[in-house]
Parts: C-alpha cells; sequence; structure tokens
C-alpha cells in the first residue's frame, strides 16, 4: 500500500516514515504545501498521512483543494493545533481522521489500518481469499492456517491485491504502489514478485488476465 507523508518537521518525517515502511507500507516524503497539493493531484496513493502546519501553503486549505477536485482518498491530518474547534475545523475540510501531536507511532498505524480497511470496504484487519489470510495488524500471512514467510515486496503485493479484490488491477498500477512513481521498475519486476508469490502461495493464488492486469482468483467473474 502506498502513503504519502506531508510533514515538514525533518526528524519527525524521518520517524513516521520508518514507523510506516516497517509495518509494510511504500512511503513517499514531502515537506512543503505545494509539494502535497501537486501530488494529491497528479499522483494514486492509499492514504495520505497531512500536516497541518506547512511552508508555502497550510495543510487546511491543500485538503480542501483536494475534496473540491474530487479526490475521495483517506487523509489522516497530524497537527500541534489541539483546540476542538481546530479539530472540527480540519474534519469539515474533509479529514478522514485527525492524529495530534504528541502521539503514538502504535496509535498512528492502528488508524491508518482502519481508515485503509474503510476505503476498501473491509469491517476487520483480517483478509481472507481462498485458502490465504492476511492479517494488516499482525503483518502475517497463513495459507491453510500456515504462516507463511514473505519478502517486504511480495507483502506488499499481496496485500494490494487482497485490498482490491473484485477488480483486475493493471500492472503499472501495481508497480506504483511496490516502487513509488519516481522508480523505473520494468513488468518484468512485476512478474517476478507474482512468480515467487505462486511459488509460496499456490500457482493460482494471482490470475493473470493478459492485457488487462492482476487480480486474487474468484475476485472477478
Amino acid at each position: 500500500m502506498r502513503i504519502l507523508l506531508v510533514e515538514d518537521d525533518v526528524r519527525i518525517a524521518r520517524e513516521i516514515a520508518a514507523t510506516l515502511q516497517a509495518a509494510g507500507y511504500m512511503v513517499e516524503t514531502v515537506g512543503d504545501g505545494e509539494a502535497a497539493w501537486f501530488r494529491g493531484e497528479t499522483e494514486d496513493y492509499d492514504l495520505i498521512v497531512l500536516d497541518l502546519g506547512l511552508p508555502k501553503m497550510d495543510g487546511l486549505a491543500i485538503l480542501k483543494r483536494w475534496r473540491a477536485a474530487g479526490h475521495s482518498l483517506p487523509v489522516l491530518v497530524l497537527t500541534a493545533r489541539g483546540t476542538w474547534p481546530e479539530r472540527v475545523e480540519g474534519i469539515n475540510a474533509g479529514a478522514d481522521d485527525y492524529l495530534p501531536k504528541p502521539f503514538q507511532m502504535e496509535e498512528m498505524l492502528a488508524r491508518i489500518r482502519a481508515l485503509i480497511r474503510r476505503s476498501a470496504g473491509l469491517g476487520t484487519s483480517v483478509i481472507e481469499s481462498g485458502p490465504i489470510s492476511l492479517d494488516t495488524r499482525a503483518m502475517r500471512v497463513t495459507l491453510n492456517g500456515m504462516p507463511m514467510a514473505l519478502s517486504p515486496l511480495e507483502y506488499r503485493l499481496l496485500s494490494y491485491l487482497m485490498h482490491h479484490k473484485g477488480r483486475v488491477v493493471p500492472g503499472s498500477e501495481l508497480l506504483e504502489h511496490l516502487y513509488g512513481a519516481g522508480d523505473n521498475h520494468e513488468v518484468n519486476a512485476l512478474e517476478a514478485v507474482v512468480g515467487r508469490l505462486r511459488r509460496k502461495l499456490g500457482a493460482k493464488t494471482i490470475e493473470t488476465r493478459r492485457g488487462f492486469g492482476y487480480s486474487m482468483p474468484g475476485s472477478v467473474a
């Protein structure tokens, strides 16, 4: 899953990014409002973590622009502004959740997992597809109840497909969510990760729709 982190404090941004990466997310970081607005307008993210006190453009102004343009992706607002009128203003501007600073990283992760689940229409942290079960909270994958060891790339790919059951996901979209938009990885790199997953979880784990993309078995009629 691909997250945009918008935070101008370098130390805080580094700590949050490290926490998110350790939890299996692909993270891209920007430190000012103009860069954040442009990324949100032009790139595809599963969630944005947005600080409000930003140089060049305020976080609330960015959020209002995104919502006015019809962008419905989940946004978790981080801010040192702790009064309830400011929190209400953030929610009214289109924030999906609000986390005042200082906060515990585990609470931030719990809120992020909940927002991504909600946007995918999922009610729990455990996603199932046939004999495969993925626990997003524990970052654990099992096959017929047996734990499976996956690399970070394999986990991200499987997690993205399981969060998007019901449609064929284009290869270009998967590449962006595995490596980020700035990485020039070829389709061969994606096929290699898919191949490793099939060897570990079964040849029919991921279906290939030639010319269209990939899907989980039974997810698309």
